[in-house]
C-alpha cells in the first residue's frame, strides 16, 4: 500500500478538505500557497491515464467541487489544476489557488504552515465542499 492510499484509509494522518467513497482530497504538506490541495483517487493506480473512462470522469467532477470549495475558501483569480509527480506511484491532482501563474511554479520556496494553520485552512476547504 503506498502512501497515498494509507493516507485515504486513515492510517496516516492527514488535514482533510473532502471526500466520497472513491476519491479523497487532503493539503499538500509542502503548499506552494495556503489552500494547496491534493485530491487522489481511493483505488490505487499509479497513472491518470490508466484510469477508464466512467473512473476518470467521475475523478474530475470529485476534483471540480473541490476545487470550487477551494476557490471559495481562498477568494482567487482561478484555482489551477495540475497533475504533475513522479515521487509517489499514485494518481493525484494539485489544486492551486492562483492569482497569476508564479503560484503554480513548483520550484518555489514551499510555504512553511503550523498545525493550526493546516487545520484552519483544511476546515475551511471542508465546509465550503459541504454547502454544494
Amino acid at each position: 500500500m503506498d502512501i497515498f492510499s494509507k493516507i485515504a484509509a486513515g492510517e496516516i494522518p492527514s488535514y482533510k478538505c473532502a471526500e466520497n467513497e472513491k476519491f479523497y482530497a487532503f493539503l499538500d504538506i509542502n503548499p506552494l500557497v495556503k489552500g494547496h490541495t491534493l485530491v487522489i483517487p481511493r483505488r490505487e493506480v499509479d497513472y491518470i491515464f490508466d484510469m477508464g473512462d466512467d473512473e476518470i470522469a467521475e475523478y474530475q467532477v470529485f476534483a471540480k467541487k473541490v476545487a470550487l470549495a477551494v476557490g471559495k475558501a481562498f477568494p482567487c483569480k482561478k484555482v489551477a489544476q495540475v497533475v504533475l509527480g513522479l515521487e509517489v506511484p499514485h494518481a493525484h491532482i494539485h489544486l492551486i489557488p492562483m492569482q497569476s501563474e508564479q503560484d503554480v511554479d513548483f520550484r518555489r520556496e514551499k510555504l512553511k504552515l503550523t498545525e493550526e494553520e493546516f487545520k484552519d485552512i483544511a476546515s475551511k476547504i471542508y465546509a465550503e465542499y459541504k454547502k454544494q
